[in-house]
């Protein structure tokens, strides 16, 4: 079977809305509450809820790509870009430091037409301090670009992309068509996931780079989706996607087989919405966390508060397995007869749900709480 770049309809992509314009509504509507609950917040905690969201999409993008990066450089990174640290903050990692400079510039330059020099720019930014390939260009090399999985010897090809010899024309047309599309241009895309789910395949299809096509990739679909939203909306596509990393590759695969890419379309704009969902939900986990803590904290001793503060800090999904005794021994270094009475005062106080008995005792938070 030929790969979509080898047909003759190439890159001339065809699909239907056919089961995707409730989801168009939907987006479109969150995208506008998502904004309302932000303006809402106080001016500290949107500057915090802000940059969990630029964490998460750097920490996501880098995690499906196999790359694990500490949070702490992250974070710096972000805050040094940001101009929120009074002196800048060492970043230890160079893969932190240039996912964290490639995250914060695609928001603050969403509004620029792409370019070549933006693109290699961007690469750059990502791959700096990396001896093992060519940064900044697009690849030249003769061998074929393939997507493969399996040992050495048994290698099974997903995907293998036009030759290198081709890329700057293609690159050059890629770029055309997505500044074309633009919102108010004479091709332009009016439905933002639309044109963002595009925008991804079609580019990850040319693979023009020697490492680092799906982090840019996904920073090409962020610019689509802010461009056609009209301001820098918060959002984690990376998150929403390394959610379902498997169908997110199974989805790719598919739609690079053939220009009918309908299902592509499904899958992405279902991602957009998913990654506003999950915006909204943390926006909403973080007013109750801020009204729990303030309700609560004269109310607990120092053990207590910062068991408190650590399993808040996990965000909506919560504490992976609930707080145990030997969880609270392990933070509060105390015995476990005083851990018991913490727990059990936790209970008292509404604080903590207990799961389970006995032994397997464990606790949750009881954000729903009265805190009045």
């Amino acid at each position: 079977m030929k790969y979509n770049w080898q047909q003759a309809d190439w890159p001339k992509f065809t699909y239907t809305f056919n089961g995707v314009e409730n989801r168009l509504f939907e987006f479109t509507e969150r995208v506008g509450r998502v904004s309302g609950l932000l303006e809402g917040l106080p001016e500290g905690i949107k500057t915090d809820t802000m940059l969990d969201i630029l964490v998460a999409e750097a920490i996501k993008t880098s995690e499906i790509e196999g790359e694990f990066l500490s949070r702490r450089d992250v974070m710096s990174s972000i805050r040094n870009q940001l101009n929120l640290n009074p002196t800048e903050e060492e970043v230890r990692d160079q893969r932190a430091k240039g996912i964290g400079q490639l995250i914060t510039v695609v928001r603050k330059d969403y509004t620029k037409k792409l370019t070549k020099k933006m693109l290699l720019d961007w690469h750059n930014m990502l791959m700096q301090g990396n001896r093992r390939i060519v940064i900044g260009k697009w690849r030249t090399h003769q061998e074929p670009m393939q997507i493969v999985s399996g040992p050495i010897g048994k290698e099974k090809i997903h995907f293998q992309a036009p030759p290198s010899t081709v890329v700057s024309d293609e690159m050059r047309r890629f770029i055309n068509w997505f500044n074309e599309t633009a919102p108010g241009k004479s091709q332009a895309i009016n439905k933002p996931p639309i044109r963002a789910a595009i925008a991804h395949l079609y580019f990850e299809s040319i693979h023009p780079f020697e490492d680092g096509n799906g982090r840019i990739g996904r920073a090409i679909s962020e610019k689509a989706l802010l461009q056609g939203i009209g301001y820098p909306a918060l959002f984690s596509l990376s998150k929403a996607i390394e959610a379902k990393r498997k169908t997110y590759y199974a989805e790719l695969k598919a739609a690079q087989r053939s220009n009918d890419i309908t299902a592509w379309i499904k899958y992405f704009v279902q991602v957009c919405l998913d990654a506003q969902i999950q915006t909204e939900e943390l926006i909403q986990f973080t007013l109750k966390k801020t009204r729990f803590f303030d309700s609560f904290k004269e109310r607990l001793n120092e053990r207590q508060l910062r068991v408190v503060q650590r399993m808040l800090k996990e965000g909506p999904q919560g504490f992976e397995g609930g707080m145990s005794a030997k969880k609270y021994i392990t933070i509060t270094k105390t015995s476990k007869a005083t851990a018991t009475r913490d727990l059990q005062g936790l209970v008292e106080k509404g604080i903590f749900k207990a799961l389970g008995g006995g032994r397997s005792t464990a606790y949750e938070l009881d954000l729903d709480v009265n805190v009045s």
